[in-house]
């Protein structure tokens, strides 16, 4: 998998990629419309930020590129990729339970609070690139 060259771009299948983890210098790319939403992200080897109208999206620590992050109705999927593992809190629905998948392995149910964040850890540093799924219990 590649690093999105252009910090964020649709997909045909109607997810999006987004994010650079080899940039050195920080790079922000704002009022990206997209499925009717204006989406917002901010990258570079330290963070990875993403915003849809406003509102928070993903983040992970260290940064990493995403490919194919697609929201449905009970959860989100997505690739990452990263040069260390990371720490990545998505944004999803208040208070509500989340079965976690990560390299096709269940780690688990987490509940959501008020705020509607998920946070998990993901080994990226050994294989460089790891799906992920997160759905609605």
């Amino acid at each position: 998998m590649a690093v999105v060259k252009e910090l964020l771009r649709g997909e045909a299948d109607g997810a999006i990629s987004f994010g650079n983890h080899q940039l050195e210098q920080k790079a922000k790319l704002e009022d990206f419309e997209h499925a009717g939403d204006i989406l917002k992200v901010k990258t570079f080897r330290e963070i990875t930020k993403l915003e849809k109208n406003g509102m928070f999206l993903y983040e992970s620590v260290p940064g990493t590129s995403v490919v194919g992050f697609l929201e449905k109705e009970n959860g989100v999927e997505f690739i990452v990729e990263g040069a260390e593992d990371a720490q990545i809190t998505i944004g999803l629905m208040d208070d509500t339970e989340y079965e976690v998948f990560v390299g096709g392995q269940s780690i688990g149910t987490m509940k959501t609070g008020l705020g509607g964040k998920l946070s998990l850890s993901v080994e990226l540093e050994a294989v460089g690139e790891v799906p992920v799924r997160v759905v609605q219990v």
